[in-house]
């Protein structure tokens, strides 16, 4: 990628993996569907079932060759998220809660100004991994042991 495509790169994304949108330009103008995938790379989305395109895939070591039917992203522009409310395609702004959490909300004309909630898949996704201690790993009282103490100097290395 050259510099001038990388200036023109989204640096807060507002669409989500997720996210219910409306298709408004293309083929499939005026359909709705749900994000499958965000390309941020290339400032653009995958959305399901949408955009769909005829790929010729040669056969190879195992695997079969063929004609299929895969989705192509399309550029970011070119989609809208819905509003929850309205089911009409709207724009997003973002605004901060009392308890200071921020949302995202339904802006532009005849939009209802309502909270636009985060997917479900991305929750699922926050949830931590099981850990295990595995053999290379630093036990954890050597990693809380206090080596070195400012006051007394002890543990400074002596030059």
């Amino acid at each position: 990628m050259g510099w001038k495509a990388a200036q023109k790169l989204i640096h807060h994304w507002k669409i989500l993996r997720g996210d219910n949108v409306m298709v408004m330009r293309g083929k499939d103008k005026g359909e709705t569907g749900v994000i499958k995938r965000v390309i941020r790379s290339q400032n653009r989305v995958i959305v399901e079932g949408k955009n769909l395109v005829k790929k010729h895939i040669k056969q190879g070591q195992g695997h079969e060759g063929g004609i299929f039917t895969v989705e192509a992203p399309l550029h970011v522009s070119n989609v809208q998220v819905l509003d929850p409310v309205t089911e009409k395609p709207c724009k997003i702004g973002i605004r901060y809660l009392e308890d200071g959490t921020k949302v995202r909300v339904s802006r532009g004309i005849g939009a209802s100004e309502s909270i636009i909630p985060r997917p479900e898949i991305l929750k699922i996704r926050t949830t931590p991994r099981p850990t295990m201690v595995g053999p290379k790993d630093t036990p954890m009282n050597l990693v809380l042991e206090r080596t070195f103490d400012s006051k007394v100097g002890k543990g400074m290395p002596s030059l």
